[in-house]
């Protein structure tokens, strides 16, 4: 089973932070839950529905790097998949130090074959790009993510998708946690498509 997974909101619990930072920016006229609800549509978005000029998102990029990885957790759950995945690859919009930074903390850069970073220089998701490099390379199985963002490049590819945490239409799994994806027995179906 060869598994593309979003980082944010999908192997790592980082939309708290993300919140905060965008929170302490925004003051009391916003509420945190609304915040959040607007960073799972997408970063990009939440910066454009609040307005934000150049320098506060300057400052939030700045604010970005001084985030302990002890706050961005792993989901539970998560670990057992990637153990049991016999590739596991790593599309995102995260800058790759970033991103590295928080798998060194965890001790996860072994679980990962690839990853395609935001600054890697590919289009942003919708655009296949990226997923059709990793596809073409490792012959990928399911896309999971947290998003429709993070699916439609998938299904533009015919690659199955796996939706965590959001019940959008379109994907052909979904999972509120991890320990769903053996009970639902996802390998199995996998296989079997």
């Amino acid at each position: 089973m060869n598994i593309l997974w979003d980082f944010d909101g999908t192997l790592f619990d980082t939309y708290p932070s993300y919140t905060s930072m965008f929170k302490e920016m925004l003051g009391d006229a916003v509420s945190k839950q609304e915040i959040y609800s607007q960073l799972k549509i997408s970063i990009t978005h939440a910066v454009k529905h609040y307005g934000l000029s150049e320098e506060q998102l300057k400052q939030l990029r700045g604010k970005e790097h001084t985030v302990d990885p002890a706050d961005t957790p792993p989901f539970p759950g998560v670990e057992s998949i990637l153990k049991q995945a016999d590739v596991n690859v790593i599309m995102t919009h995260k800058p790759r130090k970033e991103v590295a930074r928080i798998l060194q903390h965890y001790g996860w850069e072994g679980y990962f074959s690839e990853m395609v970073a935001g600054d890697d220089g590919y289009p942003r998701k919708p655009d296949p790009a990226s997923y059709q490099y990793l596809h073409d390379k490792y012959k990928l199985d399911l896309a999971i993510g947290d998003r429709e963002l993070d699916i439609i490049p998938a299904r533009l590819i015919g690659i199955q998708t796996c939706l965590f945490q959001n019940e959008t239409p379109g994907a052909d799994f979904y999972l509120t946690a991890y320990d769903e994806f053996f009970k639902q027995d996802i390998p199995g179906a996998l296989s079997r498509g």
